[in-house]
């Protein structure tokens, strides 16, 4: 391609993200009453958000039911001609409806909006027609209107779903943050993301368990530690009494530690052993314990439960593995 048709193409997506800002820009100031009708009717309400549009309406009406539903608001998609068609079943009387339709006149919806009426089912309208059936039938009225499309024919929807997007964000986020809605809330929409690993797994969920968690006897010797570092790759072993209660650790640096001192594979782990040694709840939080690694400067220890008993053993590894950072 020539440098004309390449500065063309720059030219002309500037134009058009130019144009878009410019709309967009318009929309703080319109909220008023009628976006603080709209977020206390579905404040108010012990159903679900409804969205429902059609053409390019319908995929933005589709991203905002999915950002209703992650942030706290109940919230599905239903598409206009499927309910006329059945889905309108979907909708009980506890339910709120929005409507998008930049025109406001959507043959589908002057169909929807009588039963929804009877229902006695609240509408909120994202359009730019005002002064539109939609909008006069509406309980209140989300106002996208533009003045010119980004689209030089004025024909493909562009400023327009532009800000029914941003308007579905903002009702989506002053929701949002009125009802505190807090990580923890947002990780469990979100259990499979990085979040989720975070913020829903415990230590319990990610340790290593049964055979595999390094553990000697009380009255064994550093030899028989050395080969239990050597079985289980961890970098400790966990030094238990006859009842499994953790009385002390040993690592890979103490091994070297003693060997350096003179010591011998023979002495008993009893004398050589750190005392208590670090230990991990299991009910902890896995991020928890990533942040005491980091803090005690260690990567690997032995997980007790509520009576100081060994139950497992985690290293820094095992929560990197579970999307832990």
């Amino acid at each position: 391609m020539d440098a004309k048709n390449r500065n063309k193409l720059l030219q002309y997506g500037r134009e058009l993200l130019e144009l878009e800002l410019h709309e967009a820009q318009k929309l703080p100031n319109r909220l008023g009453d009628d976006f603080v009708k709209a977020c206390e009717l579905i404040l108010a309400i012990k159903g679900k958000v409804i969205v429902s549009g059609i053409g390019k309406s319908g995929h933005i009406g589709k991203k905002i039911a999915a950002s209703l539903a992650s942030t706290g608001t109940p919230s599905f998609f239903m598409h206009p001609s499927e309910a006329l068609h059945g889905d309108l079943g979907m909708v009980t009387a506890n339910d709120i409806v929005i409507l998008i339709s930049y025109s406001g006149r959507a043959k589908e919806f002057n169909l929807i909006l009588p039963l929804l009426k009877e229902m006695k089912v609240p509408v909120i309208a994202i359009t730019g027609g005002i002064n539109s059936p939609l909008a006069s039938a509406a309980d209140s009225v989300l106002d996208i209107s533009v003045e010119k499309e980004a689209c030089p024919m004025g024909l493909a929807p562009t400023s327009s779903s532009t800000n029914t997007l941003l308007m579905g964000d903002a009702l989506a986020i002053a929701l949002m943050r009125i009802k505190e809605f807090k990580e923890e809330d947002f990780a469990r929409s979100h259990p499979a993301g990085s979040l989720g690993a975070k913020l829903l797994n415990h230590v319990k969920d990610v340790m290593r368990t049964g055979t595999i968690v390094p553990r000697i006897n009380h009255d064994a010797t550093v030899f028989d530690a050395m080969l239990e570092l050597s079985r289980t790759g961890l970098g400790l072993v966990a030094v238990c009494d006859l009842s499994d209660s953790i009385i002390g650790v040993f690592t890979d640096g103490d091994l070297r530690r003693l060997l350096l001192n003179n010591g011998t594979l023979q002495d008993s782990i009893i004398q050589v052993m750190t005392k208590p040694g670090y230990r991990l709840p299991e009910e902890w939080k896995a991020i928890e314990a990533l942040k005491s690694f980091n803090d005690h400067n260690i990567t690997a220890a032995p997980v007790v439960n509520n009576e100081g008993k060994l139950v497992g053993a985690l290293n820094i590894h095992d929560l990197h593995q579970a999307g832990i950072y």
